[in-house]
């Protein structure tokens, strides 16, 4: 085994990431290899070079690029593999994080009434699109999260499903009363011989048709295409959470986020509601609207 293989099998197995995540790794530093000839044995000078080779990515993307890097000479010289680190001859750009894409209420209700119009005919493909509708936007699911649910994770007296999400971590989320009743109405009409909540020919729906579906839909429903995927959907399930007054720490378990600071993003979208209850319920407020 290389290096690399050695430095992803360590972050599997010590810090619980994901496949994609590994996946990701693999790409970035095989890319960064690619550039510098090898990366076990490269020098300051030959990681300077890729500050030309990326200048072009965006600043996210160079972090991103960086950080694996810096991680991967951390666990060489970890392991006695390499006596220096030449990851201070990185660039380190400052990311600033982008706000989420949300739709508006509005948006949603008429991608909702598409999707309950199709399938009201009964369609096993139209039921099946609704439920993921209805567990993305009402459960705040993630695409990998979804289309890999067994059939075991739907309940059978408890509302809630059981989530594996990013690091092997399960977590419980809430199904709601509608979501629950699509979810039985799939479950009469979904082939059987499978484990897979949403099988297909080769095992589960793909996270790529599930972003082709949802396209789909949205062109039907009148609304831009390119406004739509699971991630936005995942947005507007915490955006609108946040509007109707859930807690910060609730929404961070629903989510599944390690880290409150990845739940605050959605803290913006709510700064109208906050400086309207400021102006509303404020004592000084008050006593204005008195006088």
């Amino acid at each position: 085994m290389s290096d690399i293989d050695d430095f992803l099998a360590m972050l599997a197995a010590e810090r619980g990431a994901a496949r994609n995540t590994l996946d990701a790794y693999r790409r970035d530093l095989a890319q960064a290899e690619d550039i510098t000839g090898g990366l076990s044995a490269a020098t300051r000078d030959d990681l300077a070079t890729l500050g030309n080779a990326w200048a072009s990515l965006a600043p996210a993307t160079l972090a991103r690029k960086a950080s694996a890097l810096r991680q991967f000479y951390g666990f060489l010289v970890d392991e006695g593999r390499r006596k220096d680190d030449p990851s201070a001859a990185l660039p380190r750009p400052a990311p600033r994080r982008p706000l989420p894409k949300i739709l508006s209420h509005a948006e949603i209700e008429r991608l909702f009434a598409q999707a309950e119009g199709e399938a009201a005919s009964d369609r096993p493909p139209a039921i099946r699109l609704l439920v993921l509708l209805e567990l993305l936007y009402g459960s705040g699911l993630r695409a990998t999260e979804l289309v890999s649910l067994p059939v075991g994770a739907v309940p059978r007296d408890a509302p809630f499903l059981t989530v594996t999400g990013k690091g092997g971590q399960a977590r419980m989320v809430p199904v709601s009363t509608r979501a629950s009743k699509a979810l039985a109405r799939w479950m009469a009409v979904r082939p059987s011989g499978s484990r897979h909540l949403f099988p297909s020919r080769r095992g589960h729906l793909t996270r790529i048709r599930l972003y082709q579906m949802l396209k789909e839909l949205a062109a039907r429903a009148d609304l831009a295409p390119e406004k739509l995927s699971p991630h936005v959907l995942r947005h507007a399930f915490a955006t609108h959470l946040l509007e109707g007054g859930a807690d910060l720490r609730a929404l961070q378990t629903l989510l599944g986020h390690a880290d409150i600071a990845t739940t605050q993003i959605y803290t913006h979208v709510d700064a109208a509601r906050l400086v309207k209850l400021v102006n509303e319920r404020h004592p000084l407020a008050r006593a204005r609207l008195r006088d």
